[in-house]
């Protein structure tokens, strides 16, 4: 599988060698594989730290295509996506067949680049459009014809590059932030009803045990006392936002680079998960909410090492 970046280069992606993957996160794949199998793109939305991201690139790997990849913004216009006429080509002939005559002819004419929308289409890539609702819905209205009539349309004023029909490899992989997350745009109803949207929550214990060891290498025991203070945070209901798998990783993997062990009455344990999990749980600037979340932490230590 090959990864194509923001300045459309074709590149040989990292493998994911630390990937987790439990019966839950195979329970989402082979169902998102079995609908892009079927011929609809698939849509992964779900709180900030559920994944979405990761899972859509395993599943473009299950897919085995080069693979596209945008992040959406709220600058785009439809030609980022697709491409533009950018500056010109120049040709010039100089005939001196016949010795005697000397014969000049100049042209110039647009130059069309493809954008990594148009690449994907054309080459039957895998598009993984990455928080795509962050992107304008006027921007996202080339995406209607391509998911439903597999016929594309751009500005190029060349008819083999104005009228595309869609490779029959290309398939699209999205994902979102809920819509009332800052910085998200509602999308076209006509867009959403073209996709099978999958909604992701917080992974199981299991599975947040699992991806915690991988990305820290900590041991079981310490990755479970971890894992179950986040989560109990979480289910305590009493804070702005909910600590994700991301609180995990960032403890366990800081714990590790000091080589330090969860212990109750270790200090710097516990200035750790506090500062990280009221910094993830807080609006900026929420002084209140943090202390809060550092009297619970405290708790929760206490409880679980």
């Amino acid at each position: 599988m090959r990864t194509i970046n923001e300045t459309n280069t074709v590149l040989e992606p990292r493998q994911m060698s630390d990937f987790v993957e439990t019966k839950y996160v195979k329970d989402i794949t082979n169902r998102a594989f079995n609908y892009i199998k079927a011929g609809f793109p698939v849509h992964f939305r779900g709180p900030s730290g559920t994944g979405k991201t990761t899972v859509a690139k395993h599943l473009a790997g299950i897919i085995g295509r080069p693979v596209v990849m945008i992040h959406g913004d709220a600058e785009y216009k439809t030609s980022d996506l697709v491409g533009s006429e950018t500056g010109y080509r120049f040709r010039k002939l100089d005939d001196r067949f016949i010795h005697s005559v000397h014969k000049v002819e100049e042209d110039m004419e647009k130059k069309w680049v493809n954008n990594r929308l148009t690449i994907a289409v054309k080459n039957g890539f895998t598009l993984i459009y990455d928080e795509f609702t962050r992107s304008r819905a006027e921007a996202n209205n080339i995406l209607l014809p391509i998911l439903q009539e597999r016929m594309m349309s751009t500005s190029s004023v060349k008819s083999e590059d104005y009228y595309m029909k869609v490779h029959p490899e290309f398939c699209a992989i999205f994902t979102s932030n809920p819509e009332e997350y800052a910085g998200v745009n509602r999308t076209q109803d006509a867009l959403r009803d073209r996709m099978v949207t999958m909604d992701l929550d917080h992974f199981d214990y299991e599975t947040e045990v699992k991806i915690t060891r991988a990305k820290s290498k900590l041991s079981l025991a310490d990755a479970k006392r971890i894992v179950k203070i986040v989560r109990g945070l979480r289910e305590s209901g009493r804070t702005e936002f909910d600590p994700t798998v991301r609180g995990c990783i960032m403890i366990a993997k800081t714990l590790a680079t000091i080589d330090l062990t969860p212990a109750k009455n270790n200090e710097m344990f516990r200035l750790i998960c506090q500062d990280i999990l009221a910094s993830e749980t807080s609006r900026v600037g929420s002084k209140t909410n943090q202390e809060k979340v550092k009297s619970i932490v405290t708790e929760l230590i206490d409880k679980y090492c």
